[in-house]
């Protein structure tokens, strides 16, 4: 059974690692795509090319979520090409660890816009069409560094809090219009970004904080969104789902 049968999803940063993961996993449920990707267009043409195969229809933009104009122009077009928008998926992040002692303001600012701004560059453009349409579920990605805090990371940490406390809010504000917002908090999940957890004895030493034993997958992730984005989990807004392996008890 296909859960999202023609519905249209919006995801950000979905090129690669998470972001391509989500993307497969609805299309495989029914929902049509419209991804942006900042780097590389041919990665971002596969992706297109392999949603396509799925039987959807699925567009790539080369737009920066971190860039408020570049959201505006983004769904603008989304909704003069796919006529509707359903689901949004805030999924684009970085990461700039250093010790506070030597981390610059610009590498702050730039986590900062790319991991937070983002969320509202593209909430505040996708909730028109879904108060209209008076349904929408969106999602964004925080992580359990957000809820724990890490040494190294503390630009990462905020970001990802503040995306907690944003999600929250914007439920608030819009579950009266049938639009709900909710948050994944992902543990260690193994991509590009994480690749250096994959070997040897540090991996080891992070698999023994995991109560399951093992870092999390792309398809791990990508199960929670399609969750929270069909009718499963409509009764289920302002939450953070921590998919970690139990890595924050």
């Amino acid at each position: 059974m296909k859960l999202l049968e023609n519905k249209v999803a919006v995801i950000t940063g979905a090129s690669r690692g998470i972001g391509e993961g989500i993307a497969l996993k609805l299309a495989e449920h029914g929902a049509h795509i419209a991804f942006s990707y900042v780097s590389s267009d041919e990665k971002a043409k596969a992706l297109e090319e392999k949603l396509k195969t799925l039987g959807v229809k699925a567009k790539a933009y080369k737009s920066n979520a971190g860039i408020f104009s570049d959201c505006e122009t983004m769904v603008n077009d989304v909704m003069k090409e796919f006529g509707a928008l359903d689901i949004c998926v805030n999924n684009a992040g970085i990461s700039k660890d250093n010790l506070l002692l030597r981390m610059t303001p610009e590498q702050w600012d730039e986590v900062m816009t790319t991991n937070l701004k983002s969320v509202f560059n593209m909430t505040k453009q996708v909730i028109k069409p879904m108060m209209k349409a008076r349904s929408g579920s969106i999602i964004n990605m925080s992580s359990i560094i957000g809820e724990m805090g890490n040494a190294g990371q503390s630009s990462y940490a905020a970001s990802k809090a503040g995306v907690i406390g944003f999600t929250k809010s914007v439920a608030k504000e819009l579950g009266s219009r049938n639009i709900r917002c909710n948050a994944i908090a992902p543990g260690f999940v193994e991509t590009d970004m994480t690749s250096y957890l994959k070997d040897g004895e540090g991996a080891d030493k992070y698999k023994a904080t995991i109560p399951l034993g093992r870092f999390g997958t792309t398809e791990d992730i990508a199960n929670s969104v399609l969750f929270l984005s069909s009718n499963m989990g409509s009764y289920i807004t302002g939450q953070v789902i921590s998919v970690c392996g139990g890595l924050n008890i």
